[in-house]
């Protein structure tokens, strides 16, 4: 039995900016250029189900070249001496390419494709290699089908619909000896609630370098991921 303390994570856009990736929300980002309507809803994937393959067919060529930052590595560091889960809001998978061997991904994977019919049936998920898939590496066609003879969907929670893995990520918090929020305003969703499972008297530290409305028994480390995880790291001992 695992004798170590539990650290949960909960990381957010902002731990994959220094990485170079685009945040969704921030101006500038993402949902500027693309209307979040069309590829980020029920509605938009059944209006175009094609435009919307497109967006995140660009997203993954965009993403292929991508690195992890030292704040990923740091989270791999900790387990060294922590029980670490991480609990991500980012669809991609710079934790798990960092080395972080427990991640729960709260709004999808940008990696995965799914049923349009059965979005959370694991038996129609398709893990997309990295390299090799269709003419351009990451592209998926506009006709790829589901196990199941539905279109492939790419496996994203779109807005309005359910958060799958919530369930196991409040009970992660509710486990948790010390809770780590990274990269995150605390205003997404149901993600921004898992704060609320910790139990009284459990340490919380936030990082992130802008202004945050927290609540007062949490430590706001006030710099960016990696830098906010090397104070982190002293604050532990581990460094």
């Amino acid at each position: 039995m695992d004798k170590r303390k539990k650290l949960v994570v909960l990381t957010g856009a902002g731990m994959s900016v220094e990485s170079g990736l685009s945040t969704f929300r921030d101006a500038g980002g993402l949902w500027d250029n693309y209307p979040v309507e069309r590829v980020a809803t029920h509605e938009g994937w059944e209006e175009n189900p094609c435009y919307v393959n497109d967006f995140y067919n660009m997203l993954r060529t965009k993403y292929r070249d991508v690195k992890p930052c030292e704040g990923h590595k740091l989270l791999v560091e900790l387990e060294k001496g922590y029980d670490v889960t991480v609990v991500t809001q980012n669809v991609d998978a710079l934790h798990e390419a960092a080395g972080s061997t427990k991640v729960i991904h709260l709004h999808g994977e940008l990696m995965k494709m799914c049923s349009s019919r059965d979005v959370d049936n694991p038996r129609f998920h398709v893990t997309l290699p990295h390299e090799g898939f269709g003419d351009t590496g990451l592209e998926v066609p506009h006709d790829e089908k589901a196990a199941d003879g539905s279109l492939l969907r790419p496996y994203i929670v779109f807005f309005g619909e359910g958060v799958p893995n919530m369930d196991a990520a409040v009970r992660e918090a509710m486990e948790a000896d010390i809770f780590v929020i990274i990269g995150t305003s605390l205003n997404v969703y149901p993600a921004a609630g898992l704060v609320q499972y910790v139990r009284p008297g459990t340490p919380i530290y936030l990082i992130d370098p802008k202004p945050v409305a927290a609540r007062k028994d949490i430590t706001h480390i006030e710099c960016g991921a990696s830098e906010g995880m090397k104070r982190l790291m002293e604050i532990l001992n581990l460094k």
